[in-house]
């Protein structure tokens, strides 16, 4: 029997359990996939909780990305077949070894990442891809400034602003991840925790020693001092808040003549679904020619869940923390 992880309340890893949990047969519109591999993210953990923006109904089963094998197909899906390799993503009712999906929620893998890698892959780089295209108007040869850089979307703005023609700086806390960082296509990499924090951002930045574009998924202290380095016609896009939600001074986009700028992945795929649908493709496109590809951290077992999604909550350890599925 198929297993899943799942919890009756909201709570830390170790209010999760393993529980034997069999995927309905897909219905109109679904595909059932035999999951290999599962990745976790901060915010994974912190929805298992239950301190979430959105709260999902209980029991819940964590997770919002993996990638598997096509076990049986709904009606009216025609994008995949019985046999291909898929990755996709939904909210929760991921970390099982074989659950029931939306179909048009996964693709094929492109033949240049594993299913490990895939595992990882949509929702971060569509993030990044939506981000830097749609909000950020990031255009080639500008200066883009991606904060927590060896996080999963920061690698993927990383190599996302590479393939737009950006020259990128990649902010990160210690050495292994700046080296992480470089390995990804950063050009340049700066200490977060420098005292000079600025003053290497304007010698990495050159010419005028400002940045074009903000990428910001921690928040927190970073705020104020990242929106400083904007140059005329910044634009700082918030991701998110892992070091915290922070406020800004209003003169600042006055002085700086810059934009404050939030990206929802979510509100966008809801608000505009054909063009997420195109943006994704597009993702696609530029995966395949092996551009982009996440970095995996560490994989555990499934049944070392718990110690899987203690890791990805701390983030303290370069690159992604992914399941193995069997």
């Amino acid at each position: 029997m198929p297993r899943a992880i799942i919890a009756d309340a909201f709570g830390p890893p170790e209010a999760y359990e393993i529980r034997e949990h069999a995927a309905p047969e897909p219905g109109p519109g679904q595909i059932r996939v035999a999951v290999k591999a599962i990745g976790i993210s901060y915010v994974d953990v912190l929805t298992a909780a239950g301190k979430y923006q959105v709260t999902p109904p209980l029991p819940f089963i964590p997770g919002s990305e993996c990638a598997g094998v096509v076990e049986a197909l709904g009606e009216g899906v025609t994008h995949l077949a019985v046999g291909d390799r898929v990755m996709g993503s939904s909210f929760g009712g991921i970390f099982v070894e074989q659950g029931t999906f939306r179909a048009s929620s996964f693709n094929k893998v492109p033949d240049a990442l594993t299913l490990e890698e895939a595992a990882v892959f949509p929702p971060s780089y569509t993030t990044a891809f939506h981000a830097l295209s749609d909000r950020g108007r990031l255009q080639p040869g500008e200066t883009l400034l991606v904060l927590g850089a060896a996080g999963a979307t920061g690698i993927a703005a990383i190599q996302t602003g590479k393939a737009m023609g950006a020259r990128v700086i990649a902010s990160t806390s210690s050495e292994d991840k700046r080296r992480l960082c470089l390995e990804a296509g950063a050009d340049a990499v700066v200490n977060t925790r420098s005292e000079d924090w600025r003053g290497e951002v304007k010698a990495a930045a050159g010419g005028r020693g400002t940045v074009d574009v903000v990428f910001d998924p921690v928040g927190g202290d970073m705020t104020d001092p990242a929106f400083r380095t904007l140059g005329y016609d910044g634009r700082y896009l918030v991701i998110g808040f892992t070091g915290g939600i922070s406020s800004l001074k209003t003169n600042l986009p006055l002085v700086k003549t810059a934009s404050l700028i939030g990206v929802q992945l979510r509100a966008f795929g809801e608000a505009e679904p054909a063009k997420a649908q195109a943006n994704f493709a597009r993702v696609l496109e530029i995966a395949a020619t092996g551009a982009l590809k996440p970095a995996i951290g560490r994989a555990y077992a499934f049944d070392d869940f718990r110690a899987a999604m203690n890791a990805a909550f701390k983030g303290e350890g370069a690159g992604r923390v992914v399941l193995k599925v069997g």
